[in-house]
């Protein structure tokens, strides 16, 4: 017996060829949708809202039309290795600073509200929390240190150079 099935018919698939459209950048992309969504709702909320919380939801909207505008202006492929590390050291900064502040809570709430626990118990209580916030820190310090060890490959300025022949 032959369980296997046999296709005599061609698929869409096999002789199948894309388009060679445009398609928009990510970013006029997010822009576009994000105006799709905001502009009947901002349109369906304006008149069952205050005046004074219809003028500011209209404010809003107006800039986040021309915050959005200029984003969407950006050439993704001119942003840099070099351009990215502002960023990348903000980021590992927040995970530090962040995690640092969680544990500092963590530890002010065990003081403060939880006195009457010993150690031992906050500690079987509350351990999820502590090597959450710890893990967190860590995640930070390694990006910190994976920063510092990447070398700095600052964009070449293309200028002319002056020839000087030494004869």
């Amino acid at each position: 017996m032959d369980f296997e099935g046999k296709t005599t018919a061609t698929t869409a698939t096999d002789n199948m060829e894309l388009p060679s459209t445009n398609a928009p950048k990510p970013l006029e992309l997010l822009r576009d949708t994000e105006a799709l969504l905001r502009r009947p709702t901002v349109a369906k909320l304006m008149p069952i809202l205050p005046p004074k919380l219809s003028n500011k939801l209209q404010t809003a909207s107006s800039l986040a039309e021309e915050s959005l505008q200029e984003l969407a202006e950006i050439n993704l492929e001119e942003i840099g290795d070099f351009d990215l590390r502002p960023a990348r050291i903000r980021v590992g900064l927040s995970f530090v600073g962040f995690g640092a502040l969680m544990i500092v809570i963590l530890l002010l709430h065990l003081k403060t509200l939880n006195f009457q626990v010993n150690s031992v118990e906050q500690m079987q209580k509350f351990w999820y929390q502590y090597v959450w916030f710890v893990c967190l820190g860590v995640a930070g310090m390694f990006i910190l240190g994976r920063e510092t060890m990447r070398p700095i490959r600052k964009p070449r300025r293309f200028t002319k150079r002056q020839n000087i022949n030494p004869q």
